[in-house]
């Protein structure tokens, strides 16, 4: 049995988006996530900073063999930090976990030119509701900086690699919440997307 294990507090947290199995809900304490972009991405992602007062809710899963390099290419953008405070999981042990998190002084606020994919954050609430239902979606939406964000609407055209369909109660729920916090939404125009596919190399 491994005991090499992440914890996904964005995107996997949507089992969709990976093949780990035995995955786990859990609980992180002494993190936050915020909205962040760096100059290795044209868009803004999630990532986790040090908050000693601060808890958030995610999933942990095995890595076979303890071999990173997939989810290391995953998330080239991040470090690969040791976690201790782990808790809320149901493993009879206490596991060796690491969380990704974007080193400090290499991350900057999100803005017209580096926007949130609406596309990715569709895929994180589905997870968050899915795991832990609408009531953990508010708690991810209360335990979240940068919402000032300007978000891209890239739903009809989805631009992060592993979007996934959402059920029309989900899109209510991530519209729902957007309004909720009066969510700056932006139109996706052909220079967003040719800036996004010359970032992926198309």
């Amino acid at each position: 049995m491994t005991n090499a294990f992440f914890f996904g507090y964005g995107s996997l947290v949507n089992r969709k988006t990976h093949s780990y199995g035995e995955a786990h809900r859990a609980c992180a304490t002494g993190w936050r996530r915020v909205w962040r972009h760096t100059a290795l991405r044209p868009v803004a992602f999630l990532t986790a900073i040090p908050d000693p007062g601060a808890r958030i809710e995610g999933l942990i899963a095995g890595v076979p063999n303890g071999d990173w390099r997939a989810l290391d290419a995953r998330e080239h953008a991040y470090d690969r930090v040791d976690l201790r405070d782990l808790d809320d999981h149901p493993l009879p042990f206490a596991p060796k976990a690491a969380i990704y998190s974007i080193p400090e002084g290499k991350h900057g606020a999100p803005s017209m030119a580096h926007p949130i994919l609406l596309s990715y954050l569709d895929v994180v609430v589905q997870g968050y509701c899915q795991e832990f239902g609408e009531d953990g979606v508010d708690r991810f939406f209360a335990t979240t900086d940068g919402w000032d964000a300007p978000i891209l609407d890239d739903r009809a055209a989805p631009q992060y690699p592993r979007h996934q369909a959402l059920s029309s109660a989900e899109i209510r729920l991530v519209d729902r919440k957007l309004d909720d916090i009066e969510a700056r939404r932006v139109p996706l125009t052909a220079a967003h997307t040719e800036v996004l596919h010359r970032a992926r190399g198309e």
